[in-house]
């Protein structure tokens, strides 16, 4: 991998180069996410599909894809949203491949991380996955004997001058990179380039000698893939104050993706600016006066992050002054991966040279790991706190976040072990799991908090904090039997008696426990009545940070989801229906929202069925 790296402005023509240079034996790695060279995979994959003699292997992780929908009301709501945020976004050619069974016999695809949910139901994807932690996944692309590496990247400068940043993916191409080098193995790296990709400065830069191929072509400037930020529940907003309470100013900070990542940065902002206003909602959230032992002061020395992934809330973090603690190195953040908001994409292009700096893209085994430089690690991460989210616990503490009892998997372990293990590999640090204590599943309430579950993430030995909207369970070094106690006293009141009676037959609490009449109004309502003074102070938004979904995206969100949850049997449809008929005329911001739909003049039977039963949705809703 040395020289001035071939030029190409056609994928097609990288792709012919590559099945020359490798006599049709292609082992294609994509990093995960973002960075994927999708103009280059397409055409390998092109190519592949009309000569069986070319065989093709690519090794990946969170391929993404434009949402789809399963139903005509989902379409209404997805297509002009897909039309304004995708439109010009070439999406996979193997995706559209797996999912209709048409994947050629000659290609193969594996992944080791899914996007949440989304290849539930499609056998080859599964039976392809690779269950592994995110650091032992450039082993398993090496071991795969992969010969190209196709990656997205900024360029700066040109031709033999120019320079590249791996930039959103910088996590495994460092880490296996030296590997192929030392090794002396052929193996090539394809840069396809982006304008609108950040150049991010560091470790992730470089130069055009190490590229033997590179894609600049006039589709330099399609848009990236857009993340809107997710809307945040009242009950996530909970659950963000009390990990907000156990971050300790001058320590180092974790976030996961998604609603409870941004309850946290919501949570933490709140702290900053408005710290009494942060101490009144934590106490009257509360039990047992848990408030007492934690943080609600401001913070002046500042957090640090050595996060997998350079979510959007670090940016947040970042404006508010609470990102600011250097490390060793000068910077204050340091991550393996990005995806985001068009905000954030924009909030990194924007930045000063010198800011940009502070923010470095590393291999994946730098942040999720302590091996390799480790007292230098050691000495920037005191008072870690590594938050991620989980989809069940078990009251003994094992958590379920990949996958589902009967084997199929939804998500990945991503790092999330290896977060868990530094938490207690580090001195001061701690490994907090947040996850709402129920939620509604075909129209039904179900307990998140269980007593047993057929899949496990993490063991119980490796319990330490445990958050619901209820409460916060340190489980750290705890019995079984107070871990269960615990874990009752922050699951939802619905389903606490059975969940104690599954613990009282399984011999692992006294048969006299009761849960204290204090812990028996973990409910939704205690919740919201708990943060209406916030929401008063205009705080607890739904969009605490704005989003891409227009105004009428964001009320038709949750009265889509209501109207999901109360048809899902033919006895609430019927009852849905029925009250839907009762519905007055749409008042303006209603109109509003029923036009966005394509509902606002409904031309059959069936529209105006549907505009009905929207308009119960819209004023009905969670």
């Amino acid at each position: 991998m040395t020289g001035k790296p071939d030029q190409h402005q056609r994928a097609e023509s990288v792709a012919d180069r590559i099945i020359e240079r490798l006599g049709g034996r292609v082992m294609l790695a994509l990093p995960l996410g973002l960075g994927k060279a999708n103009l280059v995979a397409n055409a390998l994959f092109e190519r592949a599909a009309g000569d069986k003699a070319i065989d093709l292997d690519i090794f990946t992780a969170l391929t993404l894809e434009k949402p789809s929908w399963s139903n005509d009301m989902e379409r209404r709501f997805i297509e002009p949203l897909n039309e304004r945020l995708y439109s010009s976004y070439p999406g996979l050619a193997y995706t559209k491949a797996l999912r209709d069974g048409s994947l050629p016999e000659n290609v193969r695809i594996s992944e080791f991380f899914f996007v949440a949910g989304r290849w539930l139901s499609i056998e080859v994807a599964q039976q392809n996955y690779v269950s592994a932690n995110y650091t032992h996944a450039g082993r398993y692309v090496l071991d795969r004997g992969i010969n190209v590496i196709a990656q997205l990247v900024a360029k700066r400068g040109d031709g033999a001058d120019a320079n590249y940043s791996l930039s959103c993916n910088s996590d495994i191409t460092l880490d296996i990179l030296p590997v192929l080098k030392a090794r002396g193995e052929p193996a090539l790296l394809v840069g396809e380039v982006s304008s609108r990709l950040p150049f991010v400065p560091g470790e992730a830069v470089l130069p055009a000698g190490e590229f033997d191929l590179i894609l600049d072509g006039p589709d330099r400037d399609r848009p990236l893939f857009v993340v809107p930020r997710e809307p945040v529940s009242a009950a996530d907003h909970a659950i963000g104050i009390h990990a907000a309470s156990l971050v300790k100013d001058g320590g180092k900070l974790q976030i996961g993706i998604g609603s409870l990542g941004d309850a946290l940065t919501a949570g933490l902002i709140l702290r900053q600016r408005r710290p009494q206003l942060f101490a009144g909602a934590l106490h009257r959230l509360s039990p047992h006066n848990q408030a007492a032992k934690r943080e609600t002061e401001p913070f002046e020395t500042g957090l640090y992050a050595a996060s997998e992934m350079f979510v959007d809330g670090f940016m947040d973090l970042y404006r508010e002054g609470i990102l600011k603690r250097r490390a060793s190195d000068g910077a204050i953040l340091h991550s393996g991966f990005f995806v985001g908001s068009n905000a954030f994409y924009d909030f990194l292009r924007s930045l000063p040279e010198e800011e940009r700096e502070l923010f470095r893209m590393r291999g994946i085994s730098f942040v999720n790991e302590l091996y390799g430089e480790e007292e230098r690690k050691r000495a920037d991460r005191v008072h870690a706190r590594f938050v991620n989210n989980a989809m069940m616990v078990t009251l003994l503490g094992a958590t379920v976040s990949d996958a589902l009892g009967d084997g199929r998997v939804v998500s990945g372990v991503g790092g999330q072990y290896n977060f868990v293990a530094q938490a207690f590999a580090l001195e001061d640090a701690r490994s907090i799991i947040t996850l709402n204590a129920a939620r509604r599943t075909r129209g039904r309430r179900e307990s998140r908090l269980v007593w047993s579950y057929g899949h496990t993430t993490l063991p119980r030995h490796l319990r330490d904090i445990v958050v619901t909207e209820y409460g916060v369970a340190d489980l750290r070094g705890k019995s079984d039997r107070d871990c269960v106690a615990a874990m009752l006293a922050i699951a939802d009141s619905a389903f606490q008696d059975e969940l104690l009676e599954a613990a009282k037959s399984a011999g692992k609490i006294e048969k006299d426990f009761t849960v204290p009449p204090t812990l028996r109004r973990n409910t939704p309502e205690r919740i919201a009545e708990a943060l209406l003074p916030l929401r008063k102070e205009g705080w607890c938004a739904t969009f605490p940070f704005g989003t891409e979904f227009t105004d009428e995206e964001q009320r038709l969100i949750p009265a889509l989801r209501h109207l999901k949850h109360r048809t899902a049997s033919r006895r609430s449809l019927a009852r849905a229906v029925l009250a839907s008929l009762a519905e007055g005329g749409p008042e303006q911001e209603e109109r509003a929202a029923l036009e966005r739909m394509q509902l606002s003049t409904p031309k059959s039977l069936r529209e105006r069925f549907y505009a009905k039963l929207l308009l119960w949705a819209l004023r009905h809703g969670e």
